[in-house]
Order: structure tokens, then C-alpha cells, then sequence
């Protein structure tokens, strides 16, 4: 019944540092409307960003900064994001590790963004 995912909302300290690492870091690119929550565009996906204390409604019930934990797929080789991610300062917790994700083997690196969310970035095995 379900095909995929179109969005996801993190709930963010600062809209404008989120925006700044999430596009430095991995190349997303940033969406303001109005009336409408600012969010990062990839693939044919995007995040949504609340603020604290400038939520859109409806809403998680206790929408907290720092709760996020999610797999992102990458475009090219996971070497390319490693090497990113040190261009940038940007710690990996763990990995590269082998995970099993939603369509298979896959490798794996985990870091964090400015409010702690862990991001894990996976290229699928062949």
C-alpha cells in the first residue's frame, strides 16, 4: 500500500545552520515558501525544518531537537561522502559498517548534524 517516502520533519535549533550543513556537507539544496516550512531538497525527496518554538501544524507531539535517527542513500560512492565529511570537520561515529537496509547489503557511515541527529549515509552493495 505504501511506495515510499516523500518527507520527513526534524525538528531544529536553528533553521539557518541546519540549512548550512546539510547543504555543505551534503549538497542539498534549501526551499523557502511561503507560509510553508523551509526544507532540503535531494533525489525526489526532501526534509522539512521546524524551528523550535515556530512549529508548522499538525506536528509530532513533543517535537524536540536532537531526536532524529535516519538512512540516507547516497548517489555516489560512499568514499566520496567520507571524504566530504573530513573536507568539512565533520566527525563519523561509526564505519564505514555493513547494514542490511531496505533493498539489501549496504555500507554504512554515521555522523551527526549541529542538533545531533544521527545521519546515517548507506551505499547499497552490488
Amino acid at each position: 500500500m505504501i511506495a515510499g517516502i516523500d518527507h520527513f520533519v526534524l525538528t531544529v535549533r536553528s533553521v539557518e545552520a541546519t540549512c548550512d550543513f546539510y547543504r555543505r556537507v551534503l549538497g542539498m539544496r534549501r526551499l523557502d515558501q511561503p507560509n510553508r516550512p523551509t526544507a532540503l531538497l535531494f533525489g525526489s525527496q526532501k526534509i522539512n525544518l521546524h524551528q523550535v518554538g515556530r512549529t508548522f501544524e499538525p506536528k509530532a507531539r513533543t517535537p524536540t531537537p536532537g531526536s532524529g535517527d535516519f538512512c540516507l542513500v547516497s548517489a555516489v560512492p560512499l568514499a566520496e561522502i567520507q571524504a566530504g565529511l573530513a573536507a568539512e570537520g565533520v566527525a563519523i561515529e561509526v564505519g564505514p559498517v555493513e547494514r542490511v537496509g531496505a533493498q539489501g547489503a549496504m555500507m554504512s557511515v554515521y555522523f551527526r548534524d549541529p542538533d545531533d541527529n544521527l545521519v546515517e549515509v548507506s551505499e547499497y552493495l552490488k
